[in-house]
């Protein structure tokens, strides 16, 4: 049986290397929270031992294995894609849990996406520049929004972990897509932040970390066709007048 021309026992095989992905995307994320060296001769004992696993991370990380193989099939980009999953995953717990994104998580980001970018700078000068200017889009957007964000508000409007979160993000997917990830990120995070205090989950003076919702809007962008992306969007913000 194939779908999208695939054999269903790559899907199953998958699915397979997205657990013990998510197994080390746990650790990983344990490990860079409490700003300890992720490769340890401890690593099975410790892990099975002393670690309370989040079986959610594990298998979040193998239906996203399965989607991105379905999305991409074999190419350039799957390779990519699973490449900077545990990153993106790692960044989202340890936000939503300790309110930061560790300098090493987004240095090892940025040079992913910069090695990749270098890849295909090769053969197409437009690629490169479209990721380098990603990183300047990416990065300056929310750089912007921080500073004046402070001086309004009288305190840090967002971490500089999303600013170099974005950055990073930037040089990975370019310019255009990088627009659509920050669009995104802050229509997540209106929605979800209204809901959390609707229902007395969240005060309103309350800090949100912004880390999960730019991973979420990430992993749309990623997943979702680039066109229905867009007239989802434009739907949205010309509250539905918007026709094709």
């Amino acid at each position: 049986m194939y779908i999208h021309d695939i054999h269903i026992l790559y899907y199953f095989f998958m699915g397979l290397l997205g657990l013990a992905v998510g197994q080390l995307t746990d650790w990983m994320s344990i490990r860079m929270s409490a700003h300890k060296p992720i490769i340890s001769k401890d690593f099975i004992k410790d892990y099975a031992t002393k670690i309370k696993i989040n079986y959610k991370y594990i298998y979040v990380t193998a239906v996203i294995y399965i989607l991105m193989l379905f999305t991409f099939g074999w190419s350039i980009d799957l390779i990519k894609y699973l490449i900077i999953t545990p990153l993106l995953i790692s960044a989202f717990a340890i936000d939503y849990k300790e309110q930061i994104i560790p300098n090493r998580l987004t240095l090892l980001l940025f040079e992913i996406g910069l090695v990749f970018a270098f890849i295909g700078g090769t053969v197409n000068l437009s690629f490169l520049l479209d990721k380098l200017l990603g990183l300047v889009i990416g990065g300056g957007i929310f750089l912007i929004i921080t500073v004046i964000g402070g001086m309004i508000a009288g305190k840090e409007a967002m971490g500089f972990g999303d600013v170099k979160l974005m950055g990073a993000l930037g040089i990975v997917f370019g310019a255009y897509n990088i627009v659509i990830i920050s669009i995104l990120s802050f229509l997540l995070a209106a929605i979800i932040s209204i809901i959390l205090i609707a229902t007395k989950k969240k005060k309103s003076n309350e800090y949100i970390p912004f880390g999960p919702f730019i991973v979420i809007a990430t992993f749309m962008v990623i997943i979702i066709p680039q066109n229905f992306m867009l007239i989802a969007l434009l739907k949205i913000f010309t509250l539905g007048t918007y026709k094709l």
